[in-house]
């Protein structure tokens, strides 16, 4: 791959590049159109770790995407300039800063498609389609490919986020925001189609290939993507390419800010002490913190900050070390497993699951999750393929965008539902369930 046209400023849906302008740049202008859409500001109602929280201090999908951003600003740019510099990019126009505004805008909108309740959402949905096609084989149906079968299968808020960005948000218009493809190569951690036949595969272990990016609704745009910045197709009978160099910024600025600031989110719940967050931050912040005249929460926060700053730092180190072999698709790993922490991150997210994931009030509303989106998944689809009798009411229920169109076939049909349940924040997906079941009615 080369640099020059991993940087391209070409839009997805346009038809000829934009001029580079040093005022304003198209990679800061997709920073603004991402901040700037209605799925965005939906993340302010998202979970992160802490569903519903009461604590207006606690991070939302919102914050947590924002501050991802500014780890990936920062770590694009400390790289950004020493590769410009390298490679003599200045002559085509660019600057280091262009590097931080790519990584920036991906991380701004890593977590746009992800559904209400976190991962647990994500699961809700898998499983509510499982139960809910199972039904509907017992009568003898089977109305989906292989193909589109398993983006609900292994449906992923990932893939649901390309989709945003490229088609949902702005559908009028092709390529949806139109950002440019070197942003949507960068968001794109997984880049490959859902169903890759195991022969392909051959045993490949690679950290893009644990999940998928896109669904088969959105192949055609990613490949447009891929070839126009001349990512490396993996095989050439399956959608699937090694990953834009960038993308493991993003990855590596999502990395660092929920291993380091679920410490600080917990400390403030009081799911752990002061003492443990030292335990847990002393040893990668660097500091000895009996040096710092300050209460405990500000000492945590100065913790938090300066471990940040050592992972950043080192992260940016270790992608120069790798550029060669990032560019020939060749490296596949999370940049942070390659970190001299890596063992007392494993430390912290140890610590993090058996003290906070596995608390019973986390549980409890993880588990609520699962029961919300499950149920409002399997009655929603029932009403858009006309499934059951209460079908036509419940078809009401749907804004005017999200209900059938008569000619769609099914996938489409299934696709708008997921468009619509992965577009909830966790406060409508509670109340909408409530009205559903009876236990309110306003």
């Amino acid at each position: 791959m080369e640099w020059k046209q991993l940087l391209t400023p070409q839009r997805l849906g346009k038809h000829e590049p934009e001029d580079i302008q040093y005022d304003r740049t198209c990679f800061q202008k997709d920073c603004d159109r991402i901040v700037f859409s209605s799925p965005f500001r939906r993340l302010k109602d998202k979970t992160q770790v802490f569903s519903l929280s009461k604590n207006d201090y606690i991070r939302t999908r919102l914050i947590h995407s924002l501050e991802a951003s500014c780890v990936g600003r920062s770590l694009g740019r400390i790289v950004g300039y020493e590769i410009v510099n390298r490679h003599q990019l200045e002559k085509y126009g660019f600057s280091g800063s262009d590097f931080g505004d790519i990584v920036s805008a991906a991380c701004l909108a890593h977590d746009i498609g992800n559904p209400p309740f976190g991962h647990s959402g994500e699961d809700a949905i898998r499983q509510g389609f499982a139960l809910w096609y199972s039904n509907i084989n017992n009568l003898g149906e089977d109305f989906l490919d292989k193909y589109q079968k398993c983006d609900f299968d292994l449906f992923e808020g990932n893939a649901q986020g390309f989709r945003i960005l490229t088609k949902i948000e702005v559908p009028t218009r092709k390529g949806g925001m139109q950002l440019t493809c070197p942003t949507l190569a960068a968001f794109t951690k997984y880049p490959r189609e859902s169903f890759i036949p195991v022969n392909f595969i051959n045993k490949y272990t690679g950290c893009s290939i644990k999940k998928y990016g896109f669904f088969q609704a959105e192949k055609e745009l990613f490949t447009e993507v891929a070839e126009t910045v001349g990512l490396i197709r993996q095989n050439h009978n399956a959608a699937w390419w090694a990953r834009h160099p960038l993308a493991f910024l993003v990855e590596a600025a999502d990395d660092i800010c929920y291993s380091i600031i679920d410490v600080e989110d917990s400390y403030r719940l009081g799911y752990i002490s002061f003492s443990q967050v030292y335990e847990l931050l002393g040893e990668i912040s660097g500091i000895n913190i009996d040096e710092y005249d300050a209460n405990e929460a500000e000492k945590v926060k100065y913790l938090r900050g300066k471990s940040i700053n050592q992972l950043t730092r080192e992260i940016a180190d270790i992608f120069l070390k790798y550029e060669d072999e990032i560019l020939a698709g060749t490296f596949d790993q999370h940049l942070l497993s390659l970190s001299k922490y890596t063992s007392q991150l494993e430390i912290i997210s140890a610590k993090i699951r058996s003290s906070v994931f596995m608390h019973p009030d986390v549980l409890g509303m993880r588990i609520a999750g699962y029961e919300i989106l499950g149920r409002l998944f399997a009655d929603f689809v029932d009403a858009a393929l006309h499934r059951s009798q209460k079908s036509e009411l419940i078809t009401y229920m749907l804004p005017e965008k999200y209900r059938p169109i008569p000619d769609e076939n099914d996938y489409y049909k299934i696709l708008r539902i997921t468009d619509y349940i992965a577009g909830m924040t966790d406060s409508y997906a509670t109340s909408l369930f409530q009205k559903f079941s009876g236990i309110s009615l306003f």
